[in-house]
């Protein structure tokens, strides 16, 4: 058994008992002033969009050093506050739910929350929530987080992709809020991938893969930070030590964040440990896909997994070690 097997993430009890740790510095807004840049932009049909991305492909059986790390590093910011548990949404913003899912659901089975609904809308800039963000493309709304300092690790499933490797364009607003947007926004330039996948259904081997990892136009990770990542481990199956973020169109029309604490994951075992389908009864709506799968490992924050998809019985996220592989080649190749 490997070091990261026995290394289990910090349970939702221990992750209580830490405290928050104050800023140590102002967060100087000059810093802040990079992502007011406007993207490069490109003429389609006789209407101006932001430029496309090019697209790096690593093919599934494709290995290299950079594989077989099993994480990547996690930055915080000392400007900003660490706060294991976000400040919640202030009453006089909160506002009733976008989608009514007990009317909105019809066909019968359908069902992506279990139970009563646990996720909560946010409104913090602290760590690590600020690295939480919207993403746009011309497929729609989805979530990602920083995973690097100019990386975002997102699904698979909301890229444009075209012929040439070639995709469409993407746009970052971390911690994005009715419109606010405290850290600008950013621009893709290049995503790392493992697999296309395309949708709108997304299969078995799609769902092993269904993450990227994309370079954005300048590095807000390092004003913002960055979560690191890790390779999944199924001897963590049934610990309900996780954490998931995203912007679900049923709450808050992809408005407002929500999150929620103390998922238990359950790796597939019939995926291998570089790529895992990985299942989970969090509470999952469109807009989340994307949102990231966090545990604490010494007090720090970790991506495991990003949310992929939904049948009626159970949810999906994607996550092994190929994502961290991905993680290392972006961020090596593109510091």
């Amino acid at each position: 058994m490997s070091n990261i097997e026995n290394n289990n993430p910090m349970t939702v009890e221990e992750v209580a008992r830490l405290k928050t740790v104050k800023a140590k510095s102002a967060e100087k807004s000059a810093n802040l002033k990079l992502s007011d840049k406007e993207p490069e932009m490109e003429m389609i049909d006789g209407r101006a969009y932001p430029k496309g991305m090019k697209s790096v492909g690593i093919t599934m059986k494709e290995k290299s050093v950079d594989d077989e790390m099993m994480e990547t590093d996690h930055f915080y910011p000392t400007h900003a506050d660490f706060e294991y548990q976000p400040k919640l949404e202030s009453k006089k913003d909160r506002k009733p739910k976008f989608i009514e899912k007990e009317t909105f659901l019809t066909v019968n089975g359908a069902r992506t929350i279990f139970g009563p609904d646990q996720r909560k809308v946010f409104n913090s800039t602290a760590y690590p929530w600020r690295c939480v963000g919207r993403v746009e493309s011309p497929l729609g709304i989805a979530s990602g987080v920083m995973i690097g300092p100019r990386h975002v690790l997102t699904c698979s499933h909301i890229i444009d992709w075209k012929p040439n490797n070639q995709t469409g364009w993407f746009k970052f607003t971390p911690m994005y809020y009715n419109g606010s947007a405290p850290y600008g926004t950013a621009f893709g330039i290049q995503t790392y991938y493992k697999h296309k996948v395309a949708g709108p259904t997304i299969d078995g081997t799609e769902v092993q893969f269904d993450y990227v990892v994309v370079v954005l136009d300048r590095p807000i990770g390092n004003s913002i930070g960055w979560l690191g990542s890790k390779s999944y481990s199924d001897s963590w199956d049934g610990q309900a030590s996780f954490t998931h973020a995203g912007y679900p169109a049923d709450l808050t029309g992809t408005q407002r964040p929500t999150y929620q604490t103390g998922i238990a994951l359950d790796g597939d075992f019939w995926s291998p440990d570089d790529n895992e389908s990985i299942n989970h009864q969090a509470d999952i709506w469109p807009g989340q896909s994307g949102g990231p799968f966090w545990g604490y490992w010494n007090g720090a924050p970790f991506a495991v997994a990003t949310q992929s998809a939904h049948n009626p019985s159970i949810n999906f996220a994607s996550g092994g070690s190929d994502l961290v592989g991905l993680v290392t080649r972006a961020r090596n190749e593109y510091p």
